[in-house]
């Protein structure tokens, strides 16, 4: 699947923001990224929770946008055990439920066989779905959510695996498009990496989520329904410059990029010629860039 934005104002340089506040009075609603803004993956950034529940009060709903290859309700649950409260958004949408409706329109009238790849704890994707998963000659379409043991495996282990499945001509459906998320104060290879690795190998995948176009026609859907109005004006705030970034220039979305996410090892200093670089290099452009998601400086 190509997917070639062109950045939404590549004339201009990004500001950088100490606070949300600085520039909230110019948009009605906000899409917000997740995991690496609202939390690491161990807990919750309080700054950025208390950035959301300010936006909310002042300004318009929140929508968080997710690569998580899970079902709505597991990425509710997830959220409340790493204490981020339900106040601070008004909905999710997530790569998972996309992809969830890929497989039950597969599904249709009959059993899909698949190979899923990816943790036990994923495969609420397809749960009541007539799926079954089975070895490779048998299958249908390969699932992937993630790597089986991504605290310690890399896409290398799965060559070998992903080479079979190539041979055998399957499809790769691959749930999470990220390449990496931050977990705690460590990156960890996602879903995404492995399709990439698929591709290369000569396989075909499909990707669900950011930044690919869907997942921001539903978000805005959301957004336009909870404001009761069509005219609205949205801001994306997110940490990955392939994903968050490059989907909004896509959408025509004006973003917000968070530098303390998992390109914080690539933004030693804050400052317009940094980032503005950093942004050049993917060939995307945010409005402005923060250190980390807060509603002012005093606040954060």
């Amino acid at each position: 699947m190509s997917f070639n934005p062109v950045p939404s104002n590549s004339a201009a340089a990004p500001v950088i923001l100490t606070g949300l506040v600085e520039i909230a009075g110019r948009y009605d609603a906000l899409l917000c990224d997740v995991w690496g803004v609202l939390h690491d993956g161990r807990s919750a950034r309080p700054a950025a929770v208390d950035a959301l529940q300010q936006f909310r009060r002042e300004r318009g709903p929140v929508i968080l946008l997710s690569n998580a290859p899970r079902p709505i309700e597991d990425v509710e649950d997830q959220l409340t055990k790493l204490g981020v409260p339900a106040d601070c958004y008004d909905r999710i949408v997530t790569s998972g439920v996309l992809a969830r409706q890929e497989l039950e329109r597969r599904a249709a009238g009959s059993e899909l066989r698949i190979v899923h790849i990816g943790p036990e704890r994923d495969r609420g994707i397809f749960a009541g779905l007539p799926v079954a998963c089975v070895e490779a000659r048998r299958a249908e379409v390969v699932l992937c959510t993630g790597l089986f043991d991504d605290d310690a495996e890399t896409p290398d282990d799965y060559r070998g695996l992903l080479s079979d499945l190539q041979r055998w001509g399957l499809t790769l459906l691959c749930a999470n498009p990220d390449m990496v998320v931050q977990r705690g104060g460590r990156l960890v290879y996602c879903a995404g990496a492995l399709a990439r690795l698929y591709d290369e190998l000569g396989g075909s995948s499909v990707y669900f989520g950011k930044p690919y176009a869907p997942i921001y026609e539903a978000a805005m859907s959301l957004a336009r329904a909870l404001a009761r109005r069509d005219d609205l004006r949205v801001l994306v705030v997110g940490d990955g410059l392939e994903t968050d970034i490059r989907g909004a220039n896509a959408a025509g979305i004006d973003a917000v990029f968070i530098a303390d996410g998992i390109h914080g090892k690539d933004v030693r200093d804050l400052t317009t010629p940094a980032v503005a670089a950093l942004c050049a290099q993917a060939d995307v452009f945010a409005e402005g860039a923060m250190r980390a998601l807060v509603w002012s400086e005093a606040r954060g």
